[in-house]
């Protein structure tokens, strides 16, 4: 019995390391003053009628930590790339030179970093709620297997099990978020 107990601990551990990389992947589009292709993550650009991101139609590369650059693959690219880029509304002025497309990466204000941080600990706060449910959810199932014949002192140890990968997950989400204030806050 206590293989089913184990089956769900295991499901847990993967679905709260899902929820640590949904966090990496919001927190890498939220810009911290220095330059980094992902910024670009968003930008849909029209290629022969349909809507392609812009990774899949040109290369992105970083030269200096306030710059980018946009390279299209087909030279005709460089108008739409320049429009979506601006009608994405990033706060970017793209540049057109008739090869690339450079963007100048401005500098955070004080206000702004501020604002990037809160929206960091939105973010944390969200993969803590996630976390905490993915714990409800095996706690349930445990209880569950309880009623259904599986011994006592099984369900606890399960029960203790999940909390420390609960508490481990949250202290992921901690660090990362640290990390990325700190990031922000460094000019």
């Amino acid at each position: 019995m206590s293989e089913e107990l184990d089956f769900i601990l295991e499901e847990t551990k993967e679905k709260m390391g899902k929820a640590i990389a949904h966090l990496e992947r919001e927190l890498s589009k939220i810009r911290a003053g220095k330059a980094n292709p992902q910024m670009l993550d968003s930008v849909k650009v029209e290629y022969y009628g349909t809507m392609a991101p812009l990774s899949q139609v040109s290369n992105i590369n970083t030269p200096d930590p306030r710059s980018l650059v946009v390279q299209p693959w087909e030279k005709n690219m460089l108008g739409p790339i320049e429009k979506a880029i601006q009608a994405a509304n990033l706060g970017f002025n793209p540049q057109n030179d008739g090869e690339i497309i450079r963007i100048v990466v401005p500098p955070l204000t004080e206000e702004r970093r501020k604002e990037l941080v809160k929206k960091v600990k939105a973010e944390a706060e969200n993969t803590k709620v996630s976390i905490r449910n993915i714990r409800r959810d095996a706690i349930d199932d445990g209880k569950k297997l309880g009623k259904e014949g599986v011994p006592e002192d099984l369900v606890k140890k399960f029960e203790n099990d999940i909390q420390d990968l609960t508490n481990e997950f949250s202290g992921k989400v901690d660090k990362l978020v640290e990390h990325k204030e700190n990031d922000i806050m460094t000019i």
